[in-house]
Formats: C-alpha cells, structure tokens, sequence
C-alpha cells in the first residue's frame, strides 16, 4: 500500500505509468476480499487494476508452499509486465524483510549469494523500499490516512521466516541493541558488492566462451576449469539466466554445480528448473532439459528440405563435371557421383546399432563411436542429420561423407549437397 502510495506520488516528477498488479494465490479463504480491497484503492487512486489468479504447484518438483508461491507470483507478474509494457516491476520488500532474509539464510548455512539477501534490482525487478523499515512504512500509510490489510499467515509460526520476524529478531534487539536490523542489512549490502563484482567477471567469462544454439549455452569444461570455483559457478548461473531462469538458487543446487566441470563421468545432469546442466567429454551445456528431435524426411535430388527442429537446411544440385571443377573441403558440402546415387534419399536421426563407413577409412565402425570421435557432444547426436539410402548412411551431415558414389576421374555429372543454416 505505502509502495503504491508513494510510486503514484512519484509520477509527474519521474515521468512514469503506473499500473497495479495483485496477485491471488488461491490459498487463504479471505483472499477474495484482499484482492477487492485493492481494487477499491486502485479505482481510488485512478489507477489500472490487473487481478492475476495463479495456481500454486503442490506436486513434484516442489520447493516448499513459499517457493512455489513465489515463483507462480513473480511468474505472473512477469506475463502482466510484458502484456502492458512495463519496462520495471516494482515489489515491496523492506529493511525488516531484508534482516529476516538474511538471518533466515545464515541459519540454513548460505554461502555468499545467500548472505547477500535481496537484490534492490535484478532484471525487471526493483525494491524501492528496500532500506526503509516496516515502522517508517506504518508510519507514512498511518500519515496518509491510509488502510492496509495483514495477511493472517504472516503470523503462522510454522513458517521459518515468521519465527524470525516474530521471536529471534525481538530477541536479538533486546539482547544486542535496536540496531540489529540495520546491522544485518549493511553486511547484506556489503556482501552484494562481492556477488555483484563476481557477476561482473563471470559476464565478462561467459561471453568470451560461451557458444549458444538450440541446445543452449555450451561452454569448454576447460575454461571452466581454470576458474575460481565460485566464478564457475557464477558462469553458469549466469548462462541459465540469459536462457530465462533466473530463479534464486538452494546450496543443494550450487554445490552439484561446483562438481559439474569435475565430473568426467558423462550423462549425469544437474536440474536447474526447466535448465540442465549436463557435461559430455570437453563440452557443458546449460540447456533446456528435453531438446526437439529429429523427424525423418525425404530429399529429393534436386530440391532441399528444411530441418527446423535443428534450424538447418539441405539443399541439393546436379551439375555436369568440368576440368576445372575441385571437390568440396568444406564438411558442410560433400559430393557424389551423380550416376551412382538415387534421385531420392532420405534423412532421419541415429538408431540404435547405426553403422557408418566413413571416406577414407578402413570400413565400417560403430556410429556412435564416430560421433564421439568427432567431438560431438552427447546431446547433439540425437539431432544430426544423416543422409542415406537405403538404410546406408552416405553423409553424416556436416562432418563427413562415406565412401559411397566418390567423385572420380570417370565421373561426368556430379551431385553436391549442402548445409546451410534457416
């Protein structure tokens, strides 16, 4: 309420709209008149009302009540930002809420992120209040003639952060002075310095490492590995960040992280919500947990066929040989004898038992044993096209050929195939 008071006052001299989100939960049986009381001082005020009703998730994965509250509130005030154009989301948090969060998080055993308690602003969100204290808060809505309404679960001691609010903070401030409260916010500040120059560096990390696709934000295991443990760390939650996941992390999370770039055995993943971060030989990714896969196509000769779940396309030509012509050295374009091959191939992803003769080579090995080879990291080599016929895999597409129909000194029309990006 004092948030809304004061923005609303705030307008014509910084020059902003203003637009009133609430939330409701579904939790609580007086929340219906919450959300009305709010209306009414929206309409008061002359301000736009948007009631976002969210369901809280009760099933696996699940966080606790707070967290998954949190993340359906924050979720929808994100929709909302996005369908009126808000560039800023403002929320209320206060000094108190700021000492209980951090004394909250030094009892769970938090590292630094943790101790750093809130953010004053992070992406679209900012805390304008965030060095007031609850009391200068009552007494400005108490000045303005203002009503407020206390939600009732705020003094429901099963809770941990009420149990501070309401009885360790208290006890604090008679047993160590009033000026607890202020005393725990400066070290939040002063620790958010550290995260914020930590953040500085891993951006500056991850730019100059980081390749990004489909699959995410792929990352070489050795440049991580050369980093302090916590810039590692750093980079990768930053990565998670640019791919929409910004969501504060568990030390049960953090600590899987810091074992990531270490682990050489491949395939086991940490689950970062709808992310994971996974390692495959000299690759890491942080990426979506499920990626697209590769549906089977014809090809005709000539023609081309998109592949949009991996946003590549195939094209091909027919061409007759000339003296001068040069076979192709680029893997992205192979060639063939053009009188030897179909007018019709197909395309599809690996099976299991996949064999492949590559040009050049002895004869036939294991797919899979070539992909891996190749450097191909293991959550890409369900998604790379191979071009056959018959079931014979001619064309590992964009790596190499196999040694069927070759270009040679007989060889009078010639077919080219080529990969290209959509």
């Amino acid at each position: 309420m004092a948030l809304l008071d004061v923005l609303r006052e705030l307008r014509p001299t910084l020059g902003f709209t203003l637009a009133c989100v609430h939330v409701h939960h579904g939790l609580r049986a007086e929340a219906e008149d919450d959300a009305q009381f709010v209306r009414r001082l929206c309409e008061r005020f002359e301000l736009p009302f948007h009631l976002e009703r969210v369901t809280v998730r009760r099933q696996p994965p699940w966080e606790g009540l707070e967290a998954e509250a949190r993340r359906a509130r924050y979720s929808a005030l994100e929709a909302r930002a996005l369908a009126v154009g808000a560039h800023r989301i403002a929320t209320g948090h206060n000094a108190d809420d700021q000492a209980e969060t951090v004394l909250m998080r030094l009892v769970q055993g938090a590292g630094p992120r943790g101790l750093a308690g809130i953010a004053a602003a992070r992406g679209a969100f900012i805390r304008p209040l965030l060095d007031v204290r609850r009391e200068d808060i009552v007494a400005h809505l108490l000045s303005r003639k203002l009503d407020w309404v206390e939600d009732a679960t705020n003094r429901d001691l099963r809770f941990l952060r009420n149990r501070i609010r309401h009885d360790v903070l208290p006890f604090l401030a008679r047993a160590l002075g009033p000026g607890v409260v202020e005393s725990l916010c400066r070290s939040a500040a002063l620790t958010r310095r550290v995260i914020t120059d930590l953040e500085r560096q891993a951006r500056s990390e991850l730019e100059g490492a980081a390749a990004r696709g489909m699959s995410g934000v792929v990352l070489p295991v050795a440049t991580l590995q050369r980093l302090p443990e916590e810039l590692a760390v750093q980079v990768l939650l930053l990565a998670a960040t640019d791919l929409g996941d910004a969501r504060p992390r568990r030390g049960a999370v953090l600590r899987a992280l810091r074992a990531v770039p270490l682990n050489h055995v491949n395939g086991r993943r940490v689950a970062l919500g709808r992310l994971c971060v996974e390692r495959s030989g000299p690759w890491l990714r942080v990426g979506p947990k499920t990626l697209p896969s590769l549906e089977a196509r014809r090809l005709a000769v000539p023609g081309s066929v998109a592949l949009t779940e991996i946003g590549m396309r195939i094209d091909t030509r027919v061409l007759d040989r000339t003296p001068d012509y040069v076979v192709p050295r680029d893997a992205r374009r192979v060639a063939f004898d053009a009188d030897y091959v179909p007018l019709t191939f197909g395309v599809r992803a690996r099976r299991p038992g996949d064999r492949f003769a590559p040009f050049g080579g002895p004869g036939e090995r294991r797919l899979k044993s070539f992909l891996i080879d190749a450097g191909i990291p293991r959550w890409e080599r369900s998604s790379t096209p191979l071009l056959h016929v018959d079931g014979e895999i001619v064309w590992v597409v964009g790596l190499r050929r196999g040694q069927r129909a070759p270009v040679g000194p007989r060889t009078n029309r010639i077919l080219e195939v080529t990969l290209t990006s959509l």
